[in-house]
């Protein structure tokens, strides 16, 4: 279907303060573009349709970055240009051929750098297009009362931190000094969070071939705060993402958690390898150590998910020897389950703990 011979759709795109629907003027260029099951069904995508919906992107500008698993960035500055459509034309494009090739709905932000496009399609409900003016008074007004929490690139840790300084709102982080800022959060985080807190987000939109990678979610029954709980998911998770490693002969290069919370809202963080590896207890306690990180006390978790990121070919992998004794036997152990599941099934052994994954 070619881009050009489509016509703009009014879809149901939403007007919230600060945030506009089109016609800003302010020729803001970056899509953020985040894909969800049409309906609300909360179905993960797999990884043939995300690529197809890569492929979709890819064919009004070359411009997309994949963030896996389920979202992209675009820079269409040329887009514009060629099409003859401003940007929240385009995005409603993208949602008519998304929808029809797919049966996947998006929703869009869009303004003038990553951040910003990333907060856009956050402020409101899944399935719109919502367009963040350039000017810096819109933008300020726009960030102003938004929680500290809502800045990209601060989790619930770094939140609390601030707000026990009173800078629970990202407008009081605008007007808080550079300098108050360094001594609290440390010199580099300080002055990255004081542009954010300001609009500023000098990140381009990087264009690149995504590398393969494997995922695996669950989504709890309810609302979800017991921190043990989790991890029982997460080892539930990475133990499974282990063994379908270990089955194709692939190892991965990294692994990306993604927790989703019950306002709709969700924090990512990656950690690369050492080295290359499909080794279970090495993906668990990398696993354990990103939630850990993120500080959840009292979030209502509604899902955690795990992604092996950069697969490869685990004969082409070097493993460092070591003289570890429990090491070995932990690669022997595990060698003799992937035997046992081979024959018996994949529940026939595994770790204790571990939840039944719908």
């Amino acid at each position: 279907m070619n881009v050009r011979a489509l016509r703009a759709v009014p879809g149901d795109r939403q007007v919230r303060p600060a945030v506009e629907d089109r016609g800003s003027g302010g020729g803001a260029t970056v899509l953020y573009v985040h894909f969800h099951a049409a309906g609300g069904t909360g179905t993960a995508l797999d990884e043939e349709t995300y690529d197809g919906l890569l492929a979709l992107l890819a064919e009004v500008t070359p411009v997309v970055q994949a963030l896996p698993p389920d979202a992209a960035l675009m820079d269409v500055r040329g887009a514009v240009r060629y099409f003859g459509h401003d940007a929240a034309e385009l995005a409603e494009l993208l949602r008519v051929r998304t929808l029809a090739h797919y049966s996947v709905d998006c929703t869009v932000g869009i303004a003038d750098n990553p951040m910003l496009a990333r907060m856009a399609a956050q402020d409101g409900a899944p399935g719109a297009v919502r367009e963040l003016p350039g000017d810096p008074e819109a933008v300020a007004a726009f960030l102003a009362r938004k929680p500290a929490a809502a800045l990209y690139g601060v989790g619930p840790a770094t939140a609390r931190t601030l707000c026990s300084y009173g800078l629970d709102s990202i407008g009081r982080i605008a007007a808080a000094p550079l300098s108050a800022l360094q001594r609290i959060l440390g010199a580099t985080a300080g002055r990255r969070i004081h542009e954010r807190a300001h609009g500023i987000d000098p990140t381009p939109v990087t264009p690149d071939e995504r590398a393969r990678s494997m995922g695996a979610e669950h989504r709890f029954t309810h609302d979800e705060l017991d921190a043990e709980y989790r991890r029982r998911a997460l080892l539930t998770l990475a133990d499974g993402l282990g063994a379908r490693l270990r089955e194709g002969r692939q190892v991965a290069r990294g692994l990306t958690l993604t927790v989703r919370y019950a306002d709709g809202s969700s924090t990512t963080r990656s950690r690369t390898f050492a080295e290359p590896t499909a080794h279970t207890p090495a993906l668990t306690a990398t696993a354990y150590a990103l939630h850990g990180a993120l500080g959840l006390q009292r979030a209502r978790v509604r899902s955690v998910a795990l992604r092996a990121e950069g697969l490869g070919d685990a004969a082409l992998a070097s493993r460092q020897l070591t003289f570890d004794l429990a090491d070995d036997k932990a690669y022997r152990v595990e060698a003799a389950v992937d035997r046992a599941r081979a024959r018996f099934g994949v529940a026939a052994v595994g770790p204790a703990a571990t939840l039944d994954v719908a």
